[in-house]
């Protein structure tokens, strides 16, 4: 049992180790030295979990997918008792994580962009993520709509999409701001308000 406790410690501190650094530098730019030496772990560890640093860096983009929706859970759930419509929270808590520190945009984005190969798991990953998130946000429209969101729900997820990436490229927040009220517009519209 102490024994199965301390691989799955090294495990955790690889992967937290892991994101961390393929968020703050790249993917690309972080060697599995790094990761080994910053996780305080053995070479051998990170072998006996991971084959390749391809099947770590999908296990990283899975990690990372199950601490994106547990943020958006919690923040949301904050916004929600000051802001009744699920939308506008999920606004909210986009612009939480746009302020937080170390904010370098989605790692999911990011990723596309250094996996230039879209056979690689991790592209293949990052789709199916970028399609979950998608329904996430469609839900959440059809919430406020109903069948009208089949129609608003994908500019609705373009805008959110370009926040981030505009987001990252001028340094600042607003971008959210500007994508809440013309979300909320199209919303509006296809509510027929």
């Amino acid at each position: 049992m102490g024994r199965t406790r301390e691989i799955s410690e090294a495990r955790q501190r690889i992967l937290e180790t892991a994101d961390r650094l393929f968020y703050q530098d790249g993917i690309r730019a972080v060697g599995i030295d790094r990761i080994i030496a910053e996780a305080d772990v053995a070479k051998m560890s990170l072998y006996k979990h991971f084959a390749s640093k391809d099947d770590l860096v999908l296990a990283v983009l899975k990690y990372r997918e199950e601490k994106v929706l547990e943020f958006f859970s919690t923040a949301m759930e904050r916004h929600g008792k000051r802001v009744k419509d699920k939308l506008r929270s999920f606004f909210a808590a986009l612009k939480d994580w746009f302020e937080s520190p170390g904010f370098r945009g989605c790692a999911f984005q990011n990723a596309a962009l250094e996996l230039a190969d879209p056979n690689h798991p991790g592209s293949d990953f990052v789709k199916g993520h970028k399609r979950r998130f998608q329904e996430f946000l469609s839900g959440l429209v059809e919430e406020s709509i109903g069948k009208a969101a089949a129609k608003v729900a994908p500019a609705v997820g373009l805008l959110v999409e370009g926040a981030v990436v505009t987001a990252v490229i001028q340094g600042s927040p607003d971008s959210v701001d500007i994508a809440r009220e013309a979300a909320m517009k199209l919303v509006a519209d296809a509510k027929g308000e």
